[in-house]
């Protein structure tokens, strides 16, 4: 309910974050497997990143990676599966978007089939974009990345 999301805490800095909580909630999401020194260093490389409690526990969390003027990337945007569909995520990216004003480009890359969510923001598909994965064949595989 909106009055239960009122009480959820939102902070913007990483001072105090279990990074195993958060590789938790990236692991159970599901976004994948991702170490908490990892998810430290990324975070830390982050212009912007965004945590959200429901008292002590982590719900939520996103990032956007920017350089200040020309680009910045929204990514990391995951909430835990039992407080998924209250509109979190959607304010998650709703806030990357307003820090990231100014940018000339906001980019971010939608796994297959949830284009839909971000169509909503505005976002459109970009007919040139290209990536080299780490891994190539699991990109392949989950439909990221096309030999077209």
């Amino acid at each position: 309910s909106a009055l239960r999301e009122m009480m959820y805490q939102w902070i913007d800095r990483q001072e105090g974050i279990d990074w195993q909580a958060l590789s938790h909630l990236y692991r159970v999401a599901p976004l994948g497997e991702k170490s908490p020194e990892n998810l430290k260093l990324a975070f830390s490389n982050s212009m912007f990143k965004c945590f959200v409690f429901d008292g002590d526990k982590l719900i939520a969390a996103g990032r956007a990676v920017a350089d200040g003027i020309d680009c910045s990337y929204i990514c990391d945007v995951a909430v835990l599966p039992e407080y998924q569909g209250q509109g979190i995520g959607k304010r998650i990216v709703e806030k990357m978007m307003a820090l990231s004003k100014g940018h000339k480009k906001i980019i971010l890359y939608s796994y297959p089939g949830r284009e839909g969510f971000y169509k909503k923001f505005g976002f459109k598909r970009m007919t040139t974009a290209m990536a080299l994965f780490e891994n190539q064949i699991q990109a392949s595989e989950w439909g990221l990345v096309s030999d077209e």
